[in-house]
């Protein structure tokens, strides 16, 4: 890698003038992606599809504005987790052990854990509802397999950390195939699918599912963990003696903007093709569809066996990759705020045992699956919060501090998050609108 990257180019007054989307057949376009990629697995985790199922089958269309706009917040918030950790060579988790006093710590660091908690209990238990809905294996052998797997998947990192990316890329895209097929097995009505991700629809009844799809599509615990994936970049970097560093941390950021659209928007298609398949089999069809077993089983004698199988293949892929990486966050985190040195394998062999009591008492992995992801969207704003008052300091960020609009769209969005969550306390506990 030269000193001065292809999209610097300099001006007739001397200073440089940086591309903000260079040419896709630039090479270095290619060496920066992946890092976002590995946070979308969190944006297509089981939560996902048991909360877009559960809207698409009790809602239809209706609440596809919510992924558009939910996916607009993710693109947002995880370009500035990006930008933090690229900006510090920290992780958003070892800024505020810096920055912020001990009990502050301590109660950013409370939240980061029930979030990682909540989302390591959704992803297992949808790798573990994988294998028995592809196998018929009973659910709790499916758990034991699901963690010996997760832990092969962690072990390719020993091998370089882009093999670890490159592994989880390739469940993405094996996600985005699966759906890919239930769409065009569904045949779905085009004209309304557009007309709801356009125009807001929302009433009492749906307020619930709403809020666990932002906290489904807009994950806390990757907030955490992007400012540590762009690490390895930075000291790659490092390594080529790059002469001016500054510049090479401009061009980084750029181009993990690239990465951040292509990967966000990404998820936000699978997303999408998960409401739009249950809104247009199972809302279409009037069946009422309460666990994620029901929906594989009625897939079946509706669209045939490819479309029950696809299924069942995305959601084991989603849930070993997403248990992959909220390991991984959960590592960030715990190392981040505690400044403790934490096993990832400990880390994993801990957090299965809340998936494991789940089997064991029977509950309805899909009503779970959506109450923790309801409890992430009430956890967010323990993460964003943060986020954006380091992101704003230019002691901090120096060249990549936010501008003046980025603020102004930073400070939107945790508003509309804590205002759905007002409005779901508020209707919890009796009210009415």
């Amino acid at each position: 890698m030269g000193d001065v990257p292809q999209t610097a180019a300099p001006t007739t007054n001397g200073r440089i003038r940086l591309k903000w989307f260079p040419s896709f057949r630039d090479r270095q376009v290619w060496y920066y992606f992946g890092p976002a990629f590995v946070a979308s697995v969190a944006y297509i985790d089981p939560g996902n599809f048991a909360t877009n199922i559960q809207g698409g089958t009790e809602y239809g269309y209706s609440l596809l504005w919510v992924l558009l706009w939910s996916n607009a917040m993710a693109i947002l918030v995880q370009y500035l987790s990006a930008k933090l950790g690229i900006a510090t060579g920290r992780t958003l988790p070892q800024n505020c052990r810096d920055q912020f006093s001990r009990k502050v710590n301590l109660g950013l660091w409370i939240a980061a854990e029930l979030s990682a908690l909540a989302t390591d209990l959704a992803e297992f238990l949808g790798a573990a509802l994988g294998f028995y809905l592809l196998f018929h294996l009973a659910m709790l052998p499916s758990a034991l397999l699901t963690g010996v797997l997760v832990f092969l998947i962690l072990t390719t990192e020993l091998y370089g950390f882009r093999r670890l990316e490159q592994v989880i890329m390739v469940f993405v895209f094996g996600i985005a195939t699966c759906y890919a097929i239930e769409i065009f097995l569904a045949k779905p009505d085009w004209g309304q699918v557009a007309h709801h991700i356009m125009i807001p629809h929302i009433s009492s009844a749906s307020v619930y599912i709403a809020v666990g799809m932002l906290g489904a599509t807009v994950m806390p615990h990757v907030v955490y963990l992007h400012s540590a994936l762009v690490q390895s970049r930075l000291k790659e970097d490092a390594a080529h003696n790059v002469s001016e560093p500054w510049l090479q941390k401009l061009h980084h950021a750029r181009y993990e903007l690239i990465d951040v659209l292509a990967a966000m928007n990404g998820a936000w298609l699978v997303n999408s093709a998960m409401i739009v398949m249950a809104a247009a089999v199972f809302f279409h069809a009037g069946r009422q569809v309460m666990t994620i077993e029901q929906a594989h089983e009625t897939l079946r004698p509706l669209l045939g066996g490819l479309s029950a199988t696809a299924f069942a293949v995305a959601l084991l892929c989603s849930g070993l990759s997403s248990s992959t990486v909220g390991t991984m966050a959960g590592q960030v985190i715990i190392e981040g705020f505690l400044n403790i040195r934490f096993s990832i394998f400990w880390r994993r062999l801990i957090t299965m045992i809340p998936a494991i009591v789940v089997i064991a008492a029977g509950l309805d992995p899909l009503k779970v699956l959506v109450l923790s992801q309801v409890v992430l969207s009430f956890t967010l704003p323990f993460a964003l919060l943060p986020l954006i008052i380091l992101t704003r300091r230019k002691d901090l960020m120096s060249d990549l501090v936010n501008s003046r609009r980025t603020n102004g769209l930073a400070y939107v969005t945790v508003g509309v998050i804590i205002s759905l969550n007002a409005l779901l306390l508020y209707q919890t506990f009796g009210g009415k609108f």
